[in-house]
């Protein structure tokens, strides 16, 4: 099976991002505009935490609080589950399973690498499959 590398290769976008200052609105508009899921919060050049869909519904429309009002620094998971490069994406797909996470971020060497999520898994999955079982057919077709 191959590795996360393989996936962030394959990307053609680059991991969108906000500021632990930015308001939960700005980041929501900005989720919309690149039809994403999570944003990636940076201080700086440090990663320190990531802001999805799930952070929004549970700790501010459960909560009652105004999007337009609140930072992301106040409702990002801090400290979230990372992978590297030479992660295998079956330890991915386990960890997502697992843990019931869309969205890892990809730390190397202590620097941000990127991002993957559960979407880019089972997309790398499937085309892998499918090389697989295109080779066979092509095996087998010619050794008769």
């Amino acid at each position: 099976m191959g590795k996360v590398r393989n996936i962030l290769q394959g990307k053609t976008t680059s991991p969108a991002f906000v500021s632990p200052d930015t308001t939960v609105f700005e980041a929501l508009e900005l989720m919309f505009e690149r039809n994403i899921g999570s944003l990636l919060v940076m201080d700086h050049e440090k990663f320190i935490g990531i802001f999805t869909e799930r952070d929004y519904a549970r700790k501010v429309i459960l909560k009652g609080k105004s999007s337009k009002e609140i930072p992301i620094s106040e409702i990002m998971t801090e400290n979230p589950l990372t992978v590297s490069s030479d992660s295998t994406i079956e330890d991915c797909m386990w960890i997502m399973t697992n843990k019931y996470i869309r969205h890892l971020p990809v730390i190397d060497d202590g620097k941000l690498a990127g991002i993957i999520s559960i979407g880019d898994v089972v997309k790398y999955v499937i085309e892998e499959q499918e090389f697989i079982i295109g080779n066979l057919e092509h095996y087998i077709s010619n050794s008769k």
